[in-house]
């Protein structure tokens, strides 16, 4: 009779307690610093050992010293919730030698793509080794459970050319080594767990890489979309060469390599896709290079390298801002965009020498460059420029606009880094010998473009 009144009172008591354990470990699990310890026991060997290095002629170097560790910015006091860009002037700065290569390899990360796989083609690796410092701060290294949690739940989109296309390749693969796991803890353990944890008598479950599973794609291949079903977290590419309308110029019934481009007409192709987008992250400049012809009203009013004597040239750095005007515009007055954040990435030149693509134009520099091989009067300059300027122009509260905008400089650091590009190490798709030396390899210095954007995300436009 004692024993059963002694069951009825302690039973509730001890599932109590069962419901307890439970909810603690959750807590626990669901901690940064936690979450941080537990990637520490996971990551002790590195991504890629020597022998699938020698094993994989695609192969690129291991990370010697394992996954990079999670840096928490307590060495940054700079970097205050007030704004990266006011607290932080990470456009300034120097690449200096870094003795851990990126976190991923083309073998580690699934959505890799070939055409930017530098080593497989035979390019020294020692690219690799270089860590973009600013000048009296530093941008934390990229950290992709961090990166998922900020935009849990959310949408983000790169809208640009090749090149926004070569950024979210590096973010896929970025992203790509992320890990969820569940602990079981056994009976003398501790909550805490560091790399000198004995694994023997408690158990780590469930590791597993988050793939992105790609959801939709057009036959182009120029708009894809990724789901992160772990994070509810969508990544879009939206493909665009000008912003505004554009369309090839036909000459004698045939699509030529010269465009005609309507100034004051947003190209609708990724504008009305924008709505329901939360992070939109714009780049672009390098076809306006080419021969254009321009329209406002539509009519035409003048041309870019065209050489008509009855055309005005309004020049590259011109035209550029008046494409640039008109998509900010839109986008500060897109009625469906609420709460859309956009950051305008700045211009990066290519780094061909003795010539361009089609006429022998190569880059077979080693190392990268330090200031006195960046001319004061490079057209980036003035096109980083006026990109500033229109940011600004749009950010000011006369506008009128809803959104907010950011920038991620990035001018300087990839100019000093024309040791980084294919060159000649690429898959050609015609038998033609030509160089890369506009687009990165991968991994490579683009990957520093997702230190600077979650290093953003986090201080200045963290939600609230």
């Amino acid at each position: 009779m004692e024993w059963s009144v002694i069951q009825k009172k302690v039973g509730p008591l001890l599932w109590l307690l069962v419901i307890s354990t439970v909810l603690v470990l959750f807590i626990m699990h669901s901690s940064p610093a936690f979450s941080v310890s537990i990637k520490a026991v996971l990551t002790q060997s590195p991504l890629v050992t020597a022998s699938d290095v020698t094993n994989q002629s695609a192969s690129l170097p291991a990370n010697t010293g394992g996954v990079t560790p999670v840096h928490d910015g307590s060495s940054s006091p700079q970097l205050s919730a007030d704004g990266i860009e006011e607290q932080c002037d990470t456009s300034k700065g120097k690449w200096v030698r870094e003795p851990g290569a990126s976190i991923y390899t083309n073998l580690t990360c699934p959505t890799y793509p070939d055409i930017n796989n530098c080593g497989k083609y035979g390019k020294d690796q020692s690219y690799l080794y270089w860590r973009w410092q600013p000048d009296g701060c530093d941008i934390p290294r990229f950290e992709p459970e961090t990166f998922l949690n900020i935009v849990r739940g959310k949408r983000m989109a790169f809208v640009g050319d090749s090149l926004a296309r070569n950024q979210i390749d590096s973010l896929l693969c970025l992203l790509s080594q992320v890990t969820s796991y569940a602990f079981i803890a056994g009976a003398n353990s501790t909550p805490e767990i560091s790399r000198s944890y004995d694994l023997q008598h408690d158990a780590l479950i469930l590791v597993q890489a988050e793939t992105p599973r790609e959801v939709s794609r057009d036959s182009s291949g120029k708009y894809v979309t990724w789901y992160f079903p772990p994070h509810d977290f969508t990544l879009m590419v939206m493909w665009t060469e000008y912003f505004v309308e554009a369309r090839p110029r036909i000459i004698n019934g045939t699509a030529s390599n010269s465009f005609e481009i309507h100034l004051d007409r947003v190209s609708t192709s990724w504008a009305e896709k924008l709505p329901g987008v939360d992070y939109a992250v714009l780049s672009g400049g390098n076809w306006f290079f080419r021969a254009i012809h321009l329209y406002e009203e539509g009519k035409i009013v003048g041309c870019v390298n065209c050489r008509e004597q009855n055309l005005t040239e309004f020049g590259v750095a011109v035209t550029i801002r008046r494409a640039l005007r008109t998509a900010l515009r839109f986008i500060s007055s897109c009625e469906d965009c609420e709460g859309l954040v956009t950051f305008l990435r700045t211009f990066t030149s290519s780094h061909f020498e003795n010539g361009s693509w089609l006429t022998g134009g190569y880059c077979n520099r080693t190392q990268p460059s330090n200031e006195t091989r960046t001319p004061p009067d490079d057209v980036a300059w003035e096109i980083r420029k006026i990109q500033l300027e229109e940011i600004e122009r749009v950010r000011r509260p006369e506008s009128g606009g809803k959104t907010r905008f950011g920038v991620l400089d990035v001018t300087k650091a990839m100019m000093l880094r024309a040791d980084a590009h294919p060159g000649d190490h690429w898959t050609k798709k015609s038998k033609a010998s030509v160089n890369d030396c506009l687009h990165w390899c991968l991994p490579g210095p683009i990957d520093m473009w997702s230190d600077l954007l979650l290093a953003t995300l986090e201080k200045k436009f963290l939600p609230s």
